[in-house]
């Protein structure tokens, strides 16, 4: 079997994967709907159209976000204290290890560095299976937005001890890329970056209709929110501006895109926002389309979806100097990239497109054809690619 992958290292994106055999460990791969799952759900079924077989290990619960792609073995898992949507997975044992042993996987892939991620490189290593690492979130950043920031070193140096033990890593943007390099999580990491489909998001989808329909007039120009409504998405960095573009006088609407439990904080603190709740699918794009300005201050991405989808539709993105937005948006050209934390420089920065509609414009078919570069099959091959590399030097 490894004779046959290895014959398939320069594997293009119509060619099998038969030999390939991959084990998917993952803290949330379809019970909450976030960009991470939905890249790693979209990877699954590229590599199973492609001939692979995949089987995805990770916390199951009753009423799921979304149905899972491919085969999902539920792993034991327990509500997190204070994020009860989320679980954390707690052991690598009975029926879920059981079942791995008998699927026999050629590759190890693990997305989420818990415990059963570890337990899973652990498995991987003594028994001379290689193991890639992806990541999706920068969770040494975490505690920062609950007034914790004295953990990120200690987090970070368990990160580093978790990533190092995988042969190799895989992450969303360059910026990401050389940030894990340079914290020294692992030697070997290569880029995974993330697709946008097109018949989703796309200038064409913009509806006047519908955003009268929520109150907001023709002439009035939109600054969107669009993501997780958790206080690490930068929710007091948002509110924040948009006071100070009301205390300035600036003239604009709030459009907020997104479900989560700090949504009665957002709301309480964002007066003017008009909250449409969660969106998907021809929704999600019609909702995206359908405002003028993206502003996003999260510095913990790894990637950036919600970054990529506005660009699609031709809307220019004012975002923060972090990791993912500064490998998608070009300063000055597609948007405008602020120190993390600058109220002052942001408001500078959406007031600059607010006063002058057709720089907005501008910068908005910018990133558009950015975007056009980001195909899925093509990004979700790189991955295989690694597998395929990963496997050939265990032989």
């Amino acid at each position: 079997m490894l004779d046959a992958i290895d014959s398939q290292t320069t594997n293009s994106c119509d060619q099998p994967l038969g030999g390939l055999r991959v084990a998917l460990f993952s803290g949330n791969y379809n019970y909450v709907r976030d960009g991470a799952n939905q890249a790693l759900n979209r990877l699954v079924g590229y590599l199973m159209r492609q001939g692979a077989q995949v089987r995805t290990y990770s916390p199951v619960v009753d009423e799921p976000a979304f149905e899972p792609t491919g085969p999902l073995v539920g792993v034991p898992s327990i509500p997190i204290p204070g994020r009860a949507e989320y679980r954390f997975p707690l052991a690598l044992a009975g029926a879920a290890k059981a079942d791995l042993e008998a699927f026999k996987p050629t590759v190890v892939h693990v997305a989420s560095p818990d415990v059963v991620g570890h337990r899973a490189v652990t498995w991987a290593r003594a028994k001379g299976i290689p193991v890639l690492a992806s990541v999706h979130t920068r969770f040494e950043t975490y505690p920062r937005y609950y007034n914790m920031a004295f953990l990120e070193p200690v987090i970070e140096a368990g990160l580093r001890r978790f990533y190092n033990r995988c042969d190799a890593l895989v992450a969303p943007s360059e910026s990401m890329v050389r940030v894990l390099k340079e914290q020294g999580m692992n030697d070997d990491v290569s880029l995974w970056t993330r697709g946008v489909d097109r018949t989703i998001f796309h200038p064409d989808k913009r509806d006047m209709a519908w955003r009268r329909s929520l109150g907001i007039a023709d002439e009035e120009i939109v600054v969107g929110f669009l993501g997780r409504l958790v206080m690490e998405k930068g929710l007091d960095i948002f509110a924040d501006v948009m006071k100070a573009l009301r205390q300035r006088g600036v003239a604009h609407r709030v459009l907020v895109i997104g479900e989560g439990p700090a949504r009665g904080w957002f709301a309480d603190n964002l007066p003017e926002g008009v909250f449409v709740g969660h969106q998907s699918g021809a929704d999600l794009g019609r909702a995206v389309a359908s405002m003028d300005i993206l502003f996003n201050p999260s510095v913990t991405e790894t990637f950036g979806n919600v970054t990529l989808e506005v660009m699609a539709c031709s809307l220019p993105v004012v975002a923060a100097i972090a990791t993912g937005s500064e490998s998608l948006v070009a300063d000055g050209v597609s948007g405008r990239l602020v120190k993390p934390g600058d109220v002052t420089g942001y408001a500078d920065a959406l007031e600059g497109y607010l006063a002058d509609p057709a720089l907005a414009r501008a910068h908005g078919a910018a990133g558009e054809a950015r975007a056009s570069e980001f195909g899925w099959d093509r990004i979700n091959q790189a991955v295989a690619d690694a597998y395929l590399r990963l496997i050939a030097a265990k032989a």
